[in-house]
This record gives C-alpha cells, structure tokens and sequence, in this order.
C-alpha cells in the first residue's frame, strides 16, 4: 500500500497498473460514460513510492512546476520553506502517502471533449463550468451523489484544509477504504529519512526531510489524513 510494489495489480492498459475489480468497475463506468456521450479516459493510475518520490523532489527543487488552485505557476523565492511545502502538498501527496500507490484511485479526463493533439493537464480550470471536460465531470458527480458510480467517488471533492480539491481524482471506495484506513505516520516517516523498508530495500531521503520531520505529526493530519 505505500507504492513499494505492484504486487497483486494488473496492467490494463500498457504502463498503467490496478487492482482487476477496481479495472472492472472502471470499464463498467466507461462503457456508461460512452452512453452518455463521453470517452472517459485514464491519466493515471497506480503511481510507485520512486515516481511519488521523484515528483515531490522536483517540485521542492524548482525544476517541476508548482501551480496554485487556478494553474498559476508560483515562484520559490516568493515563498518560505513551510509554505512552499504546502503549495506543493495542494496537489502532490508524499510519498507513500499518496491514493495512487494502491491501485484503486483514477485521475480521468474525456478524450471526447478536445482535439487529437490535446494533452490534459488536470487543472482545475479544466473541469469548471467553462472548461473542456466540464459535461463530464457533472454527469459523473451526478452518478456519485445519487451512489450509482460502479463503487467510485471522488476523495477530494471539496476543499477541507489540505488537499485542494480535483475532480479528476476517482477512487474505488470498496477497496480504497481499506487502504486509507491502513495508513499511518510510523510507516511512512521512516522512508522518507532513507530508512530501509520492509523488504531491505532503502529510499534515498526527501531533499525536505528536516521540515517534514520537525512538524510531521501535523502534516500527515492536514494533508493525508483530512480527505
């Protein structure tokens, strides 16, 4: 569950990973969205903790970018240690933290919507009123808040302090729900200090480690547990 391994998912399409009943409820759901008009199509799906690590390093580092809630860039000199961590906690988990390493969570988008050559971004803006894939997203928070989504709902629906919301992000609850309750500070701090895990295997340490463990407990609140 904290990305370490693909043990127990299958390849449903070429390099994305998942477990096979949260695939075959996503199929179910594609095949009503395709009904409906849509072409619903995956960005992403299982994420191991190294990809989790690699994205979250660059971003502290200035050389991946850090957008706010509308997909402005933000500048790292403007911003304090803390609250250039918490830009990039908006919308990157830490990892072993993130929903992505346990092969039940879907960041979609509709092919149907745009043009051959466009590139979703899984910005906000996308998904607005106004924005490209915005029919989808209604239909599809219609089908989740009448419980008729093939089991899938959205963690980050609204905004609750930590995580900003995205409504690109969809979960398989019968599955997800188990994961998220298995999480927990005392298995993940130790990867992030480059501690080996539970096969041997060690992790090079965050390049934020000091501020994620001077206020650990805290984080871990606000931006995994607070969803």
């Amino acid at each position: 569950m904290l990305g370490l391994s693909r043990d127990g998912l299958c390849e449903f399409a070429e390099g994305m990973w998942a477990h096979q009943s949260a695939v075959n409820a996503l199929t179910a759901l594609s095949r009503r969205a395709a009904i409906a008009g849509f072409d619903l199509r995956v960005a992403s799906a299982f994420r191991s903790y190294g990809r989790q690590s690699d994205i979250v390093n660059a971003k502290w580092l200035g050389h991946r970018p850090v957008v706010d809630e509308e997909g402005v860039g933000l500048h790292r000199a403007a911003l304090s240690d803390t609250d250039w961590l918490a830009a990039i906690l908006r919308f990157s988990a830490l990892p072993g933290t993130s929903r992505h390493h346990w092969g039940t969570d879907f960041d979609i988008w509709d092919r149907s919507a745009v043009t051959d050559d466009y590139t979703p971004q899984l910005l906000t803006s996308e998904y607005q009123p106004c924005g490209v894939f915005a029919e989808m997203r209604a239909w599809l928070d219609a089908q989740i808040s009448a419980d008729n989504a093939e089991g899938f709902y959205k963690p980050y629906d609204v905004d609750r302090g930590g995580v900003a919301p995205e409504p690109w992000h969809i979960s398989y609850r019968p599955l997800a729900q188990g994961y998220f309750r298995q999480l927990s500070l005392s298995q993940c701090l130790p990867l992030w200090l480059g501690h080996a895990d539970p096969s041997g295997q060690c992790h090079a340490p965050l390049q934020m480690v000091s501020l994620l463990e001077a206020d650990a407990e805290a984080i871990f609140k606000r931006y995994v547990l607070m969803t």
